[in-house]
């Protein structure tokens, strides 16, 4: 197939629809398919990925790209890059990471456009939010990259994995670490990340007493990431708005890692049966969860043991074909027919 693969961010962005998008292309690419990368990124080197990558296209440029696809796929959907279906009506499949508001001119747009595309979702939580039926899909994670480290000690307990802003509900796990101090249960935690609220969880450490069992640790990436959580226990996801997936729950559970993450969006589907999950924004849920987990080295065990099945759902590869299937029965389902008219 010509493959027309549409995301607004790619690299050299980094983020987790980046990810996705990279790793599709470049199974698509291996497994014999021609690819074309469009994007909004602006990128100062030139591309290397084995597929071209096209960059800010004009609209005379985006039309020639659309004339060529076999099939045009957004992962997530792009107004800017759909005007050309309308004329040309290729065969449409878009995948849905994150949420669609429910008003709003731009999104009524969207809710409406997605009714002529095959759809795909990460998340029973996001096919939910949808008004058109989805096919589930959920998440690749680098699984060349996120592997245990047989040779590294798993001496830590807590880690936290992520950007540093107030939706990801770093400060539930503080309030939870708290809790657990004052009837003398001291557990240690990393968080790594940067973010806006660094200076305000510095605070809460120092108010709650806990400074000497929290480690800011910074960014970290590549291997410096997948030996930090080799190094622990559980990972915390604790965040407070509904995650549409959470990729950092596969890649931590690939290191050994037990995700114990909220019950937000499609966290759950994330960690699947080889996590664990507490209600969302409540942190004595939370303490509880930490110390039953933390006491029971059988539990962390079967969830470990669970985590090998869970994760052949979410290789590249086996995501790839998965996609490739709805990439080509939209292709097979496609006739001709009159452009969709605004209602």
């Amino acid at each position: 197939m010509n493959i027309l693969l549409c995301s607004v961010p790619f690299r050299p962005s980094v983020g987790g629809i980046e990810t996705v998008s990279a790793l599709l292309a470049e199974c698509f690419h291996r497994m014999g398919h021609r690819v074309i990368v469009v994007t909004q990124t602006p990128g100062s080197q030139p591309d290397a990925e084995g597929f071209e990558v096209v960059r800010q296209p004009s609209a005379a440029r985006m039309f020639e790209l659309v004339r060529w696809a076999q099939v045009v796929f957004h992962n997530n959907i792009s107004l800017k890059f759909a005007w050309p279906q309308w004329l040309l009506r290729r065969p449409w499949v878009v995948a849905h990471h994150t949420w669609i508001p429910a008003t709003g001119m731009a999104a009524g747009v969207k809710r409406w456009a997605i009714r002529h595309a095959s759809n795909i979702a990460v998340s029973h939580a996001v096919a939910e939010s949808l008004p058109v039926d989805c096919t589930i899909v959920p998440n690749p994670y680098a699984d060349d990259v996120f592997v245990r480290i047989e040779s590294i000690e798993r001496s830590r307990e807590l880690v936290f994995v992520g950007r540093l802003v107030s939706d990801k509900g770093v400060d539930v796990l503080l309030d939870a670490l708290g809790l657990l101090a004052t009837r003398g249960r001291r557990v240690g935690l990393t968080v790594i990340g940067e973010g806006p609220e660094l200076p305000a969880l510095r605070r809460q450490v120092d108010a709650l007493g806990i400074s000497s069992q929290v480690h800011f640790a910074g960014r970290r990436t590549g291997g410096d990431l997948v030996a930090a959580l080799t190094e622990h226990q559980v990972l915390v996801v604790p965040s407070v708005w509904q995650e549409p997936f959470g990729v950092v729950a596969l890649e931590a559970m690939a290191c050994g890692c037990v995700p114990l993450v909220s019950r937000s969006g499609g966290l759950p589907d994330a960690a699947g049966a080889a996590g664990v999950v507490f209600e969302l924004g409540d942190s004595r849920a939370l303490a509880q969860a930490i110390e039953e987990l933390l006491d029971d080295t059988a539990l962390l065990n079967r969830l470990r043991a669970a985590s090998a099945i869970h994760l052949q759902r979410h290789t590249r590869d086996r995501v790839a074909r998965d996609y490739l299937q709805v990439l080509a029965d939209a292709c097979r389902s496609s006739t001709p027919q009159s452009a969709p008219r605004a209602v």
